[in-house]
């Protein structure tokens, strides 16, 4: 695949048109449609307001924005630990750049042959049944001689078949080979089964399209077992079987596993006191499994020895999760392939998103994977595949319903989401850096998110973008970013710019330079996202970005023929920054400058006017934000008063926005006539406008005839407000 294909927004198509690679008509295709909808005029830029509350409504609920807060230590705030799986069992090896544990059973317990009693007993005693009729499962083993147990991966199965057979009351236990197929089952049963009171394990037994296990594979193996053997099997969740009765195993709770476990390390009076530690108790809100806890309880009980600080107990779910999912994608296929693992990549963009567009765009990627492992290979997804339940198990997931915002309101619907926020964050940066083989097919398949028609589409390829940059700036920057930005498509600047806005939230500290150099840009399209951007951002340095925007506005001025769209986003971003938690600031900083030249005056005054339009929850007739604000300072005495106050009267007194400030102050008059509390905050803004005759003149007459609704005469509220103001 060369770098022009990579670059293109295309995806599997039926090939058609002489010999011509898929990927190349998919390519072609994909230009095409993009240049079509721009001509078409269906491109058309989305109102700096709107597309806030969207980028708000639908950013990921890991990254904070809108909420006031910002993502910081935890996942990339804290150090990038390196795991490994070593030969290490029960131990932790602490050096200079890696912290590795082996999570799970010891390798006596996993390799093939017999499994020594010691490590029979030891598992016993601190073994949690995760199902309250374990012993009647017991007596059933004994009667049946065979058991399948299923359930999802690392809930316990194998340590649930092992106590089977060790309560049963079996001399020996012995694990067949884990490459021991359906039809090689009674084949593996042979020798010491016959006349000896033996166990036989078989985990994850494999099975294949065309080769499930099937009934009589069982009666075959309990004919070949005898009076005095015992057979247990785990499968997966998607294990293929035909009329085979399953044990079903969930996992026992993180917090049992713990306290069973630490009960055999360390002294009975300590146990209390360690569970009671903070770090154990966000261990146990996270869900982890049961091979994370036993590993925590022998953690905790260095700790208790004395032999760990509380550091590495902190770090600790953190490291499991990293773990897990190393783990995901490293798998040769056994656990996951590469459907799944395109499920996991997609649950990571769309966490707490709806489950049929998760699973719907993650078809999409794995097409676009499947030509990366095999160019020559015409893609194919199944139509059906595993159960939503099944699949959200192996992803360590949950379903649940909710309301999801859309632009014709709430809408409920069925969900998806990690069982702990932080996988999405390590996930994507796994699969960024830990497998650049995947770029290709995961650039493709944002470039097709950035022009989808949903909103909550495009906003979570901003965000999944976001983690990549935080993670390889220069990469995504290159890769994504900068194609997005340069895009003649408004819809793909606008993912350019919430990408550069949550990736500042993130903690990448160049996003403002970035910004701050494309402001005074040649190339359009630069130069309008980081104007957009700037909107976004600029609460955090109101100074330094109201400066930003001037520069932009005085570019815009000395150009032969200025950018209109350009000074239309100044002003929205000016009208951004106004009602942020930074607009006293911003309110104050627009006043100082306002007389300094005029792109100064008209970027003032334009975003000053489109910021009163607006209202609360954005209602016709709500209440203007511009005006309450108004109203508390006049109350409080503070400066935003005095200042929204001259900003008014300079934008009436301006040749260029007279008209509209007329017509901003017509809404809310008519915002006045249907709410008493805005009437009485008008009538006290009304007199500190009129300094001059004109001035009284200019808004009496506008008060006396201004159309009402739908052209009807003023409203009462008019002539009302009229009697306020002064005369001169």
């Amino acid at each position: 695949m060369n770098a022009e294909e990579q670059s293109q927004p295309h995806g599997p198509q039926p090939q058609t048109g002489g010999d011509q690679p898929a990927g190349t008509q998919n390519a072609r295709k994909a230009e095409t449609d993009a240049e079509a909808e721009a001509e078409a005029g269906t491109d058309h830029p989305q109102p700096a307001w709107a597309a806030r509350r969207d980028l708000a409504d639908h950013t990921p609920r890991t990254m904070g924005f809108g909420d006031g807060s910002k993502v910081d230590g935890g996942v990339f705030g804290g150090t990038n630990h390196g795991i490994g799986g070593g030969t290490f069992f029960g131990d932790v090896l602490f050096d200079k750049t890696e912290i590795i544990y082996q999570f799970g059973a010891s390798s006596a317990l996993h390799a093939s042959g017999e499994i020594a009693r010691s490590a029979l007993e030891e598992l016993s005693a601190c073994f949690v049944p995760a199902r309250t009729d374990f012993d009647a499962l017991v007596d059933r083993l004994r009667k049946e001689h065979v058991l399948v147990v299923s359930g999802p991966y690392f809930t316990g199965r194998r340590t649930a078949a092992l106590m089977l057979l060790h309560r049963a009351g079996t001399d020996m236990v012995r694990a067949i080979g884990r490459d021991t197929g359906p039809e090689q089952l009674t084949a593996s049963l042979g020798g010491e089964a016959q006349g000896s009171r033996t166990g036989h394990i078989l985990c994850d037994l494999i099975t294949r399209p065309g080769r499930p296990l099937r009934e009589a594979d069982l009666l075959a193996a309990r004919e070949e077992l005898g009076e005095n053997a015992y057979l247990v099997i785990t499968v997966g969740p998607t294990a293929l079987l035909e009329d085979v009765p399953v044990v079903t195993w969930q996992s026992p709770p993180p917090g049992d596993v713990l306290a069973a476990h630490l009960d055999t390390l360390v002294d009975e009076d300590q146990v209390p006191k360690l569970l009671a530690l903070p770090a154990v108790t966000a261990f146990l809100e996270r869900g982890h499994q049961p091979r994370e806890a036993a590993e925590f309880a022998r953690l905790l009980a260095r700790y208790a020895a004395g032999q760990a600080d509380v550091a590495p107990l902190d770090d600790f779910s953190l490291i499991a999760l990293e773990n897990q999912v190393q783990e995901w994608f490293e798998d040769d296929g056994t656990v996951l392939n590469l459907r799944e693992k395109a499920f996991l990549v997609a649950l990571a963009a769309f966490d707490e998103g709806p489950y049929a567009l998760t699973a719907e765009l993650s078809d999409l990627l794995y097409a676009f994977l499947q030509e990366t492992e095999n160019g020559a290979r015409f893609p194919t997804v199944p139509v059906f595949g595993t159960h939503i339940g099944k699949r959200l198990q192996l992803a360590r997931a949950r379903r649940f319903e909710d309301e999801e915002r859309t632009e014709w309101g709430p809408v409920r619907q069925v969900k998806a989401a990690f069982l702990d926020e932080r996988a999405s964050l390590v996930l994507l940066r796994e699969v960024w850096t830990g497998h650049p083989s995947a770029r290709p097919a995961l650039v493709r398949w944002l470039q097709r998110l950035a022009g989808d028609g949903r909103p909550f589409v495009r906003t979570r390829a901003a965000s999944t973008v976001a983690v990549l940059a935080h993670t390889d700036l220069p990469s995504a920057m290159a890769l994504v970013i900068e194609p997005w930005a340069s895009s003649h498509l408004y819809r793909h600047r606008l993912v350019a710019v919430n990408a550069l806005t949550l990736t500042h939230f993130l903690g990448s500290p160049n996003v403002p330079r970035i910004l701050d150099a494309w402001c005074e840009s040649d190339e359009s399209p630069l130069c309008w996202v980081a104007i957009r951007a700037h909107g976004l951002i600029g609460p955090e340095r109101p100074s330094e970005t109201l400066a930003a925007l001037r520069a932009a506005a005085r570019h815009q001025a000395g150009q032969p023929d200025p950018d209109e769209d350009l000074s239309g986003q100044l002003a929205e971003s000016v009208e951004l920054l106004l009602l942020s938690s930074a607009g006293d600031e911003v309110l104050a900083g627009l006043l100082r400058t306002l007389h300094d030249d005029r792109p100064a005056t008209e970027l003032a005054l334009g975003g000053f006017l489109s910021a009163c339009r607006r209202t609360e929850q954005d209602e016709r007739h709500g209440r203007p934000l511009v005006l309450d604000w108004y109203a508390r300072a006049s109350a409080a005495g503070t400066p935003p008063a005095t200042a929204v106050a001259e900003l008014w009267r300079a934008a009436l007194g301006s040749r260029g926005h007279t008209r509209d400030a007329l017509d901003v102050l017509r809404l809310w008059v008519l915002s006045a006539d249907h709410d008493p509390d805005t009437e009485w905050a008008l009538a006290a803004l009304l007199p500190s406008l009129v300094t001059a005759p004109s001035e009284h003149q200019r808004l009496s007459h506008h008060l006396r005839t201004m159309p009402g609704k739908d052209g009807a005469d003023p409203p009462p509220a008019a002539g009302r407000l009229l009697a306020v103001l002064p005369r001169l």
